[in-house]
């Protein structure tokens, strides 16, 4: 990232106990363009071991002391998650026990001056060892949070929705205090390969090797339609303009949290994500974005007990990623110890529709459909295998489904299966009509995360053709025999 000269990074690693010094200068000189040293050797094989004042790009930071040492290396126990958001956050009840609420600056971080992540920052990037960061990703981000800013200070949203303007799809955002707050979140995904576990390899969608997340699952979230939310060239203009009908933008919206195997789901549970739906794992904060979470946290932590006076602080934000560009927002991780693994009960994926899975399994029984095939009932209905080729099917399904109902109102008819006014061009096809050429290359865009890369241009051009894959058209496609005045 620091190669691109664009991005001055620096690393802050925690560690429970103290390391050997030579494990930070072998950290330090594999950053040469953040502002590491390369590594010096002499001509015998040795090293230098004289330290230069160089300000070095890493730092290790030790979070734990005699007496929290044990607790800090127990995976379930939310300690170093816990330490993490205090060192992003920064806090003000973190070094002052009594904190004025009314004046308190956000902005203003109180932890230890030497501290890197108590320097100002644009961008705080929160990840475990395992993570893999990329550009793209960051990019990805930034970009999906100027959306966000973009569309709250529109003018076109500050007014409230009319009744006849709900329709349980459309999000309106604003700068009022009532408006949702949305952060863009993470998935992590693995590779699901043919050595994991036996269940898990029932679950492959045709594929030996691809990226899968177990964390949720297709209840686990909504798809939202945000007006406005798209921005134009440096992310502070909107590309929305006044003359221009449904334009925005096609959200995912977890509406449950994120579930991981043991121990990561008992550490989530001490320490929860700082972004509802979000992930502990990996996650991304703005400065912009960090502020708004302190003046929450700092109210919350003033409030104490007082249920009354903690309703009056404010939600925290909540996880959305874009649709058309979803798979910028999988994060890969390694090694895949979590994949084939059970999810302990009462905790897993699309806890929120328990009953009806049940109700689905028992069902399953019933009409011997799985008999002597435990294996692929086990896969079905004790494991989460999500491929990320799936996510998107099934959000974009989602979205058309929940636009089609909409359209037709009260006269959708009740014995008819399938979408009946609107469409995914994409997915919705059968197999004596294939897919035309242009929707698939559209698709093919839009994992690739270049809908954002060239958001320029798909959000400035008259070229439409990829306006639905990069989930920018509010309507979809409009089946056959819908003529335009039924939309």
């Amino acid at each position: 990232m620091c190669a691109t000269g664009q991005i001055a990074a620096r690393v802050q690693v925690m560690v429970c106990e103290p390391i050997p010094g030579v494990w930070t200068d072998w950290m330090d000189s594999m950053l040469p363009n953040c502002g590491g040293k390369a590594d010096p050797m002499t001509k015998h094989g040795q090293r230098d071991i004289k330290m230069d004042e160089r300000a070095s790009p890493v730092q290790v930071v030790v979070t734990a002391n005699a007496k929290t040492a044990d607790v800090c290396h127990d995976l379930k126990s939310g300690f170093m998650e816990q330490r993490m958001q205090d060192l992003v956050l920064s806090p003000p009840y973190l070094t002052d026990k009594e904190v004025d609420v009314s004046k308190f600056d956000p902005a203003v971080k109180t932890t230890h001056p030497d501290l890197v992540s108590s320097d100002d920052h644009d961008l705080y990037v929160a990840m475990k060892w395992s993570t893999l960061v990329t550009v793209r990703g960051i990019n990805s981000f930034l970009q999906a949070s100027a959306d966000l800013a973009i569309a709250a200070s529109s003018k076109d949203n500050q007014a409230t929705m009319g009744e006849d303007d709900e329709d349980g799809v459309t999000v309106l955002l604003s700068n009022a205090p009532s408006s949702p707050y949305l952060v863009p979140s993470f998935v992590r995904v693995s590779y699901v390969s043919e050595e994991n576990n036996k269940v898990a390899k029932w679950r492959m969608h045709g594929d030996f090797f691809h990226p899968a997340s177990w964390e949720i699952c297709k209840d686990s979230f909504d798809m939202s339609w945000i007006p406005g939310s798209l921005s134009g060239s440096g992310g502070v203009t909107p590309a929305c303009h006044e003359d221009q009908k449904d334009c925005g933008q096609w959200w995912v919206y977890f509406a449950e949290e994120q579930m991981p195997t043991s121990p990561e789901v008992y550490a989530n549970e001490v320490t929860p994500p700082l972004v509802q739906g979000g992930s502990n794992y990996i996650w991304m904060l703005t400065e912009r974005q960090r502020r708004e979470i302190v003046k929450v946290k700092v109210c919350v932590h003033a409030a104490g007990d007082d249920k009354a006076t903690k309703e009056k602080c404010g939600d925290f934000p909540q996880a959305v990623i874009p649709l058309g560009d979803l798979e910028s927002f999988l994060m890969n991780f390694t090694p895949n110890t979590a994949l084939g693994k059970k999810h302990s009960s009462s905790r897993f994926p699309g806890y929120s529709r328990a009953e009806e899975r049940e109700k689905d399994r028992e069902a399953v029984k019933e009409r011997k459909q799985l008999k002597d095939q435990e294996d692929i009932e086990k896969a079905l209905f004790d494991y989460t295998i999500y491929p990320a080729a799936l996510f998107h099917k099934d959000a974009t399904i989602k979205a058309a489904r929940a636009r089609d109902f909409v359209i037709t109102g009260a006269k959708r008819d009740v014995d008819a299966v399938g979408p009946q006014r609107v469409k995914s061009a994409y997915y919705d096809v059968t197999i004596t009509k294939p897919r035309e050429a242009t929707s698939a290359w559209c698709q093919a865009i839009s994992r690739k995360g270049l809908c954002t890369l060239y958001a320029d241009y798909f959000r400035s051009s008259a070229d439409e053709r990829c306006l639905e894959a990069c989930g920018m058209r509010k309507n979809w496609s409009k089946i056959d025999k819908v003529s335009a005045d039924e939309l």
